[in-house]
């Protein structure tokens, strides 16, 4: 039975997100997501940005075929479905032009992949959505991508450690946490969500009435200084970023390339 909403296999381009690259009055019909770890508001199609925001392919059949190859990694991971929803802090791994991308928040375009180091691709940062006590006394943290990792330690030092909207940093490879960052002041976050989407600056205050999620959090980055909810901010370091950032030059230069590739409909 079809619900009111629209069709559940399918999207209307006029209706998708506005910061996928792609044109909206080309055709009808785009990619919907699979169901997966980040919601159809804050992610891409992995072949929307193989074949649009990359254009390594023309077509979404070639696309499905380059997936076909296992050629394309998300987290360390082979992905051949071409709806799956790539977001905030997925590592992307093309092998064959051995390059690595990670998907950061960009202040107009709303997502941008960054590009890294094979080095750096193997870290991941985590923010902690929920906390809960499982079996055995261990703790479960849950992430902001829906993984899930159990800390095996009845230690109440370690049932402290961590809080929900804190970061970790996961190793992809061994799928260990080796370092976090809590989410006070002095932290170093960037904004993921809202209209100051992609700042990046130092946490000066978090002021809470009601609801944590709804705390009123001010970051600041020289003389700018905004204000949000706690729920937007992603804790990217403590005094230091654990992953390197993308610099004033490169934003500008995403936004210049995704604007060009739309003057045609404009």
């Amino acid at each position: 039975m079809r619900t009111s909403g629209g069709s559940l296999r399918h999207l209307r381009r006029e209706v998708s997100p506005k910061f996928w690259s792609i044109h909206r009055k080309s055709f009808v019909w785009t990619v919907k997501p699979s169901p997966g770890p980040h919601p159809i508001i804050r992610s891409v199609p992995l072949g929307i940005v193989l074949r649009d925001i990359l254009k390594y392919t023309y077509t979404m059949g070639e696309t499905r075929r380059v997936l076909a190859e296992r050629r394309v990694y998300v987290d360390g991971r082979v992905v051949t479905d071409y709806k799956f929803p790539v977001g905030f802090m997925d590592v992307l791994y093309l092998r064959g032009p051995e390059e690595y991308f990670r998907i950061l928040p960009h202040p107009s375009k709303f997502l941008m992949l960054h590009r890294i180091s094979a080095e750096e691709a193997k870290l991941k940062p985590l923010r902690i959505h929920r906390k809960i006590t499982v079996k055995n006394g261990y703790i479960q943290l849950t992430f902001h991508d829906g993984r899930n990792y159990v800390i095996k330690s009845t230690d109440p030092a370690s049932r402290r450690l961590y809080k929900t909207y804190d970061t970790v940093i996961l190793h992809l490879d061994t799928n260990q946490i080796i370092d976090s960052a809590k989410m006070a002041e002095g932290s170093m976050a960037c904004v993921i969500d809202g209209r100051n989407v992609g700042f990046i600056g130092t946490i000066r205050s978090i002021q809470q009435t009601f609801k944590r999620s709804r705390a009123v959090v001010t970051l600041s980055k020289g003389n700018d200084t905004v204000r949000t909810m706690l729920e937007y901010v992603f804790v990217v370091g403590n005094e230091k970023p654990f992953i390197t950032l993308p610099s004033e030059q490169e934003l500008k230069r995403w936004e210049e390339l995704l604007e060009s590739e739309h003057a045609s409909i404009l």
